[in-house]
Order: structure tokens, then sequence, then C-alpha cells
């Protein structure tokens, strides 16, 4: 018992030892102005904050978004196809489909998608 006391404290030891040294082989200190300042959607944070900000940053933030969230609620209905019969999982996933196609059609006819404007 005393051995495998003995071993698990020079395990955790070594592992400690071993984590030390990367963390000081492996650093990296490049100390120059870029890097340094926040980062402050690529704009100089002691300039002016009045400078005016293209909108079209974010309605592709805000697009993106939208098809992330609606692709993260498609993955829970591929794993319950099993669970439900064929007909009604396939009217589920047209109408959620639907409604992606609905979505992107009218961003794509108000211009959102067009980054020229």
């Amino acid at each position: 018992m005393m051995l495998l006391f003995i071993i698990s404290i020079m395990i955790i030891l070594i592992s400690n030892i071993l984590m030390f040294l990367t963390i000081i082989l492996s650093k990296k200190s490049f100390m120059d102005r870029e890097k340094n300042s926040p980062f402050e959607c690529g704009f100089d944070p002691k300039s002016s904050a009045r400078i005016p900000f293209s909108l079209h940053f974010f309605l592709i933030t805000v697009i993106f978004l939208i098809f992330d969230v609606e692709i993260a609620l498609i993955f829970p209905l591929i794993n319950s196809f099993h669970l439900t019969n064929y007909l009604t999982m396939m009217k589920i996933s047209f109408f959620f489909l639907l409604m992606l196609l609905i979505g992107l059609y009218h961003e794509w006819n108000q211009n959102m998608l067009n980054w020229t404007n």
C-alpha cells in the first residue's frame, strides 16, 4: 500500500515537472505593438471611437450565427430518425429545411449577401 502511494506521488511529481518544463521551453515572447494591443474590430483603440463601422460586418456575423444555430438544431434530427416513423421525420425535416431556404432567399432578396453595395 505504501509502495502504491509512493509511485503515485512520483508520477504526479514527474508530470508536474514535465508540464513546468514545457511551459518554460515553449514560451514565445514577441513584444511588438500589434501583439500587445487589444483587438478592437480592426480599429486603433486610441483613436476616435466615432469612426463609421461597416454594417456588412454585422450582417455577415448575424447570418453566420443564424445558420450556425440552425445547423446545431439539425444534428439532433439526424440522431432521432430511428425514434419516429419515416413520414413524420420527413415532414419535420422538410419544414425545417424550407424555413432555412426561405430565410436564405429573404437575405438574398434584401441584398444582404452582396458585399459591394
